[in-house]
């Protein structure tokens, strides 16, 4: 087994950390994403059961996951397209189908986007407003991702032709990992990403407490408001 492949498959394992489990755990929640939501460890379910503030965390942990494994694999071997592709999908792989839970990751757009983030950090900087906007005016996470996908493909052609085959591997990839929400979005049932709910405070009350807004697990209660 040579280097190249041996770190492959370290990148697939340390991208598969489940980062959504991870920090909800550290912070002191009590509910497990996993049984909540729609159960997906990804920033999205993390935002429904937890608040945005919480979710921007695991955001950046899936994002930067992603771009380090890029990253220091230019340390390992000279950047190439085919490389860079290999080491791309190992992450996007790993986080999708980490070994650590059996199989059932996340949807592998954070984890993507950082990345491709190393690799043409003005086309993704673009693709990511693109997905703001979109999120913003229809609450879909799940098509602000896909439109976030296919808009990456246009802004990598333009800036960085050479890297094209990985962002249409990545959009491809974000795809497949969609075909359940695609299929509610033909439907008019794909549910819209709630504000964040913790200890009680529903969604849509007026109260956007979320886990950091919140006393963690063992913490002394404050004094009264």
């Amino acid at each position: 087994m040579t280097i190249e492949w041996l770190y492959l498959g370290m990148v697939y394992l340390f991208c598969g950390v489940p980062f959504g489990l991870v920090v909800t755990t550290i912070l002191g929640g009590m509910r497990d994403v996993r049984e909540e939501g729609s159960g997906n460890i990804g920033t999205t379910n993390v935002a429904r059961v937890y608040g945005w503030r919480v979710a921007s965390l695991v955001l950046a942990a899936d994002a930067a996951k992603g771009a380090f494994a890029v990253a220091y694999g230019h340390l390992l071997r000279p950047p190439s397209v085919d490389w860079d592709l290999l080491v791309t999908m190992a992450a996007f792989l790993g986080h999708c189908f980490p070994v650590y839970l059996r199989f059932r990751g996340g949807k592998g757009v954070a984890t993507g986007a950082g990345a491709m983030a190393v690799l043409v950090p003005a086309a993704v900087g673009k693709a990511a407003l693109a997905w703001a906007f979109v999120l913003a005016v229809t609450r879909r996470s799940s098509l602000a991702s896909l439109l976030g996908a296919v808009t990456l493909v246009g802004f990598v052609l333009v800036a960085s032709p050479q890297h094209l085959v990985i962002a249409l591997a990545l959009a491809i990839a974000i795809v497949l990992t969609h075909q359940a929400n695609i299929g509610r979005l033909v439907r008019g049932t794909e549910s819209a990403v709630m504000a964040g709910v913790h200890r009680g405070v529903p969604a849509g009350s007026g109260d956007p407490r979320d886990l950091l807004g919140a006393p963690l697990a063992g913490d002394p209660p404050g004094p009264a408001a």
